[in-house]
């Protein structure tokens, strides 16, 4: 049995797994080696379309493991930022994969949790499902994740909540920006919701999504609009642009669609 489990489907539905129930899906630094691994490798196959991050058992990630981070304290400050560094890299690895990810959150997702909750482009959660980012109450502070969760909620919740490490559910995290949505059945909504995403064109979502990343929060700027214009003008002029303007205007099916 491994931590982690990959399943691809014929269609280009891949499925990440964290699986260590016992411990609530704590991830160790196997674990962030397993992720980071999984989701370069899923990024770069072509067979790939989406993927659907999810915990087996009854919930989705419990952080960091406390064992791993008790041991963490005795090593160098340089070993310890070696170590911290492995964790950024895979946040960053979700968070820059070129495929939509779609997070599947029950149960609990506290500390790098919420992280993980953050890095996904789609989260959804149950409505039983509670967070917390509780590192301050054990003498740290939720600092590889705090990038993307200040940009999941914003710098004026992160002040209370990184502060408090106050619990909250999945109608608060709804209201503050982590979880896209709520389902009674959250796995059965992204798949749903997966699929949708299969029909449309792979490479555009990927640009798309780097798209984001490169106009988020810039001053609209000369420079800001001509790099959008080239962005759009590419787009235009690729295979898939060509593909789905000639799909649409034909009345038929692009050649990227998901069978019926």
């Amino acid at each position: 049995m491994t931590d982690l489990e990959i399943k691809i489907e014929n269609n280009g539905l891949a499925f990440v797994t964290l699986n260590r129930p016992e411990v609530n899906n704590a991830f160790n630094a196997s674990v962030i080696d397993l992720l980071n691994e999984a989701f370069t490798s899923l990024g770069q196959n072509k067979d790939v379309h989406v993927i659907i991050l999810s915990g087996n058992g009854k919930n989705f990630s419990a952080g960091a493991d406390l064992n791993w981070m008790k041991q963490a304290a005795s090593f160098s400050e340089e070993e310890n930022v070696q170590d911290a560094i492995k964790l950024a890299d895979m946040l960053s690895v979700i968070n820059t994969c070129p495929k939509p990810v779609i997070g599947v959150i029950q149960g609990v997702a506290m500390g790098g949790g919420v992280g993980l909750t953050s890095v996904v482009d789609i989260a959804i959660g149950a409505p039983s499902t509670k967070f917390a980012l509780s590192e301050v109450k054990l003498g740290l502070t939720p600092a590889t994740i705090s990038p993307y969760v200040v940009a999941a909620i914003g710098s004026r919740q992160a002040r209370r909540l990184f502060l408090t490490a106050e619990r909250f559910d999945a109608q608060a995290a709804l209201a503050y920006g982590l979880l896209h949505d709520i389902a009674e059945d959250p796995m059965s909504e992204a798949i749903i919701l997966a699929e949708a995403l299969l029909n449309n064109a792979p490479a555009a979502m990927a640009d798309a999504k780097k798209l984001i990343a490169d106009v988020d929060g810039q001053p609209i700027t000369a420079e800001l609009r001509h790099l959008t214009a080239q962005r759009i003008a590419a787009r235009r002029k690729s295979d898939e642009g060509k593909e789905g303007l000639d799909a649409f205007l034909s009345k038929r099916k692009p050649n990227w669609s998901a069978p019926s």
